[in-house]
């Protein structure tokens, strides 16, 4: 069952959440530490007390219900997800899926940029990930990266989609790619923003990698090492973590908000790729919903089924990446086409992690350019037969 949905969170929840403000209690600082050791005192204080005095979630609210948005009762499990419908003479089926920190608000500048364009355009479906904003809990072991997937996959039959596109970045990106490995016959193509960090493919024994992918792999236990310590936390303690994140609006806002700038192509201030309006969106949806628990406990149970691709496993559909920059570690191109069939390897010139806010413009018509030449090729066949 689909039915309608409209975002309204009842007054008393907002009232509340500015006097846990009011009460908050901040931790000192080494002097000058600015952002190494955690999300920088000063602007905490800056940006909480805009949180309090200024920022105004109805507006958000506003922007979200200008879009039609639903509930779908897949299998049980209730995912709300944004259904905006392409403009364009020809219009092909797209399923975007966000990340942790991330939510489906990341989304909200390429809807315009990929629906209105009147010669093609996409049928956007954005949803939830369960756990993640106003997608039902899943309260249960399992609930992984692939289950996920299959999820998807009855969301978009239930939606009159037999064969469709998938988009990811972070977690998204995961979801997408094992819609690719599981559902390959329904998939138009898959554009990636990220690689899992827990990609492997199948390595013969007695193989030697190259120089290029050995460089990575050292960079990227030199990068877990430094920066990882959140993610190692999700996976093993998420709910001593999730006591205090989940009472302390102060606290949720710093675990969040270091990600957003540590992982941004911000050049020493976050505020060159988001607003402070954005990053209060994201992070009041997470304290409305009461997600943060069951945002990290999706890192858990990936940790148990990771992306490791058995002797002859392949993702066949063709496949487009986007590299930003300032993304998390990215594995060469040469170890990626081991798992993935790359038709299109597209090296950006701005952006990180946060690609759909930072760069909606640049990230919009990679996909519009991927895409369209698919659904050319597909036209292009159906003429000759």
């Amino acid at each position: 069952m689909i039915k309608p949905f409209a975002v309204h969170v009842p007054q008393q929840i907002l009232d509340e959440l500015k006097l846990r403000l009011d009460l908050t209690r901040w931790p000192d600082e080494f002097s000058g530490s600015g952002w190494s050791t955690g999300a920088d005192l000063s602007y905490m204080k800056e940006l909480t007390a805009y949180w309090r005095h200024t920022f105004d979630w109805r507006k958000v609210e506003e922007e979200i219900n200008a879009y039609p948005n639903f509930i779908a009762d897949i299998d049980g499990y209730e995912i709300h997800f944004l259904h905006i419908k392409g403009k364009g003479k020809r219009s092909v089926p797209l399923i975007i899926t966000h990340g942790w920190p991330g939510s489906f608000l990341e989304m909200m500048k390429l809807i315009p940029l990929l629906t209105e364009d009147p010669g093609f355009s996409f049928d956007l479906v954005i949803p939830s990930i369960p756990g993640f904003g106003f997608s039902g809990k899943i309260t249960h072991p399992g609930g992984n990266s692939e289950f996920v997937a299959h999820i998807w996959h009855q969301l978009m039959k239930k939606l009159g989609y037999d064969r469709y596109g998938a988009q990811g970045g972070d977690i998204g990106s995961g979801i997408s790619t094992w819609l690719a490995r599981r559902y390959p016959s329904h998939l138009i193509g898959l554009h990636l923003n990220y690689i899992s960090g827990s990609y492997q493919p199948y390595i013969a024994d007695g193989e030697q990698l190259s120089a290029e992918v050995l460089a990575f792999q050292k960079a990227g236990a030199e990068w877990s090492a430094r920066e990882g310590a959140y993610a190692y936390l999700h996976a093993t303690k998420p709910l001593t973590a999730a006591y205090g994140l989940n009472d302390s609006p102060a606290g949720l806002c710093a675990w969040i908000l270091e990600k957003f700038n540590g992982w941004s192509d911000n050049k020493g201030n976050i505020e060159n790729c988001f607003t402070k309006e954005e990053l209060l969106a994201n992070i009041t949806l997470y304290w409305i919903t009461q997600t943060i628990h069951s945002s990290m406990q999706i890192y858990h149970e990936n940790s148990k089924n990771p992306m490791l691709f058995e002797k002859g496993e392949f993702v066949t559909v063709p496949v487009a990446f986007a590299k930003f920059p300032k993304e998390l570690p990215t594995p060469p191109r040469s170890y990626v086409e081991k798992g993935f069939n790359i038709n299109r390897w597209t090296t950006m010139p701005a952006g990180g992690h946060f690609a759909a806010v930072e760069q909606p413009e640049l990230l919009a018509k990679d996909l519009v350019d991927f895409f369209s030449e698919l659904d050319a090729h597909r036209q292009h066949l159906e003429q000759r037969s």
